[in-house]
């Protein structure tokens, strides 16, 4: 059982420095994804703290995506969220970095001319040979994104290497380097189908994303619209004074 000390001096809410105590077991390990969670009412007898203050830290941690309630298992640690630094990497490259594993399952995967709107982003004459790719990415067993993404077929990794690696380290094995990107991040509703990929219910919060990616010379070799789970995903930025 973890050991919580509280300054009931300070003028930092007791409900915050609870929630701060378990989100660093939760982030340091020492709580786990899966492990069961003190229900609300036997951690206020333990910490001598109301109900409603115990309550109150708990959602702290339900809403940051480190606990979840379950009907008829109880509230349990989930899989640490993922932050991403709005810095040019891939999802698969930050995830290794971060010591999770990523896992890709192929939903689709075709070779088509290109429309009028892919020839557009992609800077190409309209029926000019394009992949089309659809993954779900996921870590820890828990799916965090769907990935849609257009390249120029000359340059596309087949179904298979997407399987066993990132999108941009595939494109690296073949000499493409990504110097540069053009994105916008966004919000929606999650769809029937997006829901159910992802495990959350229809109309949760996702994160959006999309990306256009150039190389070295300036030509794009990638057009990308992703959705993120907004419960498991976060990205992060530096904002400096000019």
């Amino acid at each position: 059982m973890l050991s919580v000390e509280l300054d009931r001096s300070s003028p930092v809410p007791l409900y915050y420095q609870v929630a701060q105590v378990f989100e660093k077991a939760i982030l340091d390990g020492q709580l786990k994804p899966g492990d069961r969670f003190e229900n609300e009412l036997a951690l206020a007898s333990r910490l001598n703290l109301s109900r409603p203050t115990t309550r109150r830290a708990i959602q702290e941690l339900v809403d940051k995506g480190m606990l979840v309630r379950k009907r008829g298992v109880g509230t349990q640690v989930v899989q640490t969220p993922v932050h991403r630094p709005v810095e040019l990497t891939s999802l698969y490259d930050d995830l290794t970095r971060a010591g999770q594993e990523p896992a890709t399952k192929v939903l689709d995967y075709s070779v088509r001319p290109a429309d009028d709107d892919i020839a557009e982003r992609l800077n190409l004459e309209v029926g000019s040979e394009v992949v089309m790719m659809r993954r779900l990415r996921s870590s820890g067993g828990q799916p965090l994104a769907l990935m849609t993404n257009h390249l120029p077929a000359a340059i596309a990794p087949d179904r298979e290497e997407l399987e066993r690696a990132g999108l941009y380290q595939s494109l690296r094995s073949r000499g493409v380097h990504i110097r540069l990107a053009r994105q916008r991040i966004g919000a929606k509703a999650a769809d029937r189908e997006e829901a159910r990929l992802l495990d959350e219910k229809p109309k949760a919060p996702l994160l959006v994303m999309e990306r256009t990616a150039f190389d070295d010379s300036g030509r794009i070799v990638e057009f990308g619209s992703h959705a993120y789970r907004a419960s498991r995903y976060y990205f992060e930025t530096t904002l400096v004074d000019r």
